[in-house]
Formats: C-alpha cells, sequence, structure tokens
C-alpha cells in the first residue's frame, strides 16, 4: 500500500441511496468533508510516506471519491470495475481512461458481470478472497482468477450494512485479518478459519464494525482507521501495530471510509 490511486472530494454528496448508510436527508457538510480528505491524505503522505496518485473529480459523480471501487490493479494490469447499480456506472469510463492513460494493460469484463474492485477483492499473497451477494458476483472470481493466477476464495456477505467486503475484512501486513464474523455465513466463517490461523484473527466488536473499524489502510504496521474505534486500537497495538485514527465521519454517511477512499497501485 505505498501507491494509492485518490480522489478529492469536490462533488462529493448524497445524492441516491443504494446502501443502507445512504440518505439524502442525510446532507453530507462539504468543507468538514475537504477537511477530513485532506487529513486523511496528510497522514497518508506525510505521516506514513504513501506516494498518491490523484485523479480529477467529476460533477455529477459524487461516489467518484471512492477509488477503492476503480477496479483492480496487479503490477501493470488493471480490471476495472463493472457496477451493479446505474447511479455509480457512470464512473466506469472515467476509471478505465485513468488506467488507460496512465500505461495500465486494461482488461474489460463483460458487462453484466458486476464486480465492485478493490472493494470485494483483498487478501494476502498466497490467497486472496472476494465478496460477493450484495453488489459483486461470484462468477467474476473464476474469471478474476484467471487475469492474475490467484486463487480467490468467494465470501458470501450476509449483512446489507456490510455490502463491499472491504467494510468488514481488512487483511493486516503481519499476515493477520481485521474482520467482523458475522458479516459471512457459516460456510465464509470456516473459509476464512481454515486459512487465517486462530492467532492471526482479529474479530472486531460490533459496534466498532458499524463504525467502519474494518474500513481501514494498512501501510507496514501502521494502521489508518476511522476515529472513534478505541478497541480495534488497543486490539491492533496488542498484535505490534501502530493506529492511526482520522475522523471521517461525513464519507460513513454514504458507507465508505478509510480503505474505501483509496485504491492501492502496487
Amino acid at each position: 500500500m505505498s501507491r494509492l490511486l485518490v480522489c478529492p472530494p469536490d462533488y462529493f454528496r448524497i445524492d441516491y441511496e443504494i446502501n443502507p448508510w445512504m440518505h439524502r436527508s442525510n446532507v453530507v457538510n462539504p468543507d468538514q468533508a475537504v477537511l477530513q480528505w485532506h487529513r486523511l491524505m496528510q497522514v497518508l503522505e506525510e505521516e506514513l510516506g504513501v506516494v498518491l496518485e490523484r485523479m480529477k473529480p467529476v460533477a455529477g459523480l459524487p461516489d467518484l471519491v471512492f477509488t477503492a471501487n476503480a477496479g483492480v490493479v496487479v503490477g501493470r494490469r488493471a480490471v476495472p470495475s463493472r457496477f451493479r447499480y446505474p447511479e455509480r456506472q457512470r464512473e466506469e469510463a472515467h476509471f478505465e481512461g485513468w488506467f488507460h492513460d496512465h500505461g495500465y494493460e486494461v482488461v474489460t469484463l463483460d458487462e453484466g458481470m458486476y464486480f465492485e474492485g478493490a472493494g470485494d477483492l483483498l487478501g494476502f499473497p498466497n490467497c486472496w478472497f472476494g465478496g460477493y451477494r450484495q453488489r459483486s458476483d461470484i462468477r467474476a472470481f473464476p474469471i478474476l482468477s484467471e487475469i492474475y493466477g490467484k486463487e480467490i476464495l468467494p465470501l458470501e456477505l450476509m449483512d446489507s450494512r456490510f455490502y463491499h467486503l472491504d467494510t468488514c475484512f481488512c487483511p493486516l501486513s503481519g499476515g493477520d485479518l481485521l474482520y467482523y464474523p458475522p458479516a459471512f455465513d457459516r460456510y465464509g466463517q470456516a473459509a476464512i478459519m481454515e486459512r487465517i490461523g486462530p492467532k492471526q484473527r482479529l474479530p472486531v466488536l460490533e459496534h466498532e464494525a458499524l463504525k467502519f473499524a474494518c474500513n481501514a489502510v494498512c501501510v507496514g504496521k501502521r494502521v489508518i482507521l476511522p476515529a472513534g474505534c478505541p478497541d480495534t486500537m488497543a486490539l491492533l497495538e496488542s498484535r505490534g501495530y501502530q493506529p492511526y485514527p482520522v475522523p471521517l465521519d461525513e464519507f460513513m454517511k454514504s458507507g465508505g471510509s478509510a480503505k474505501c477512499l483509496t485504491l492501492a497501485l502496487d
């Protein structure tokens, strides 16, 4: 996570409702959102030494700020997202164009093959996990496995509040996993336990999972997570990680936090 794609929140607002967090009546404070986004960028760039690639925001695309959903990048090969909801499908051309303009080999999925990028595909060097049911299709993962030559274990997301995998599942650099087990069905929980040892599994409490504690960015042994998650911070510290809490409540109104606002390019 040393190089990330981000997008300024110039046009961020709630214009529609496509997840349980989004309510048009819950109006975003644009000035506060800008301040919170810049604070996140400051921590990433100045305190953690991350290289940031900034794409241009586009009027009328309020969720373009959530670049985790741009697609998935490994090496110089990018697979752009195919969004389930029409409200976000307009972002596809902008993300795909950014990948083309920056010299990536772009591999596109067929229309109707829903896949929402790094929001639903995460993992470790030896195994990846793919979240499905809420947004991405399980059918996409065999294709992505072939494209990237990686094993991908599908995990069914059972709770509509955790509609993307990155809202409840965060692989950490030391081989540990920060996650909220009840977000998955029993088969998914069993698959996680089979691949991740008991000492590496860090379960998050429900009240902090609902504050997007798992929607974190791990850079080495440093973890950026939303402010207001003291139990998760203590859990991370007990395993040798250094937490960096950042206020991101304006973005939580739309169902996103630190991880949603970044896409790993390395």
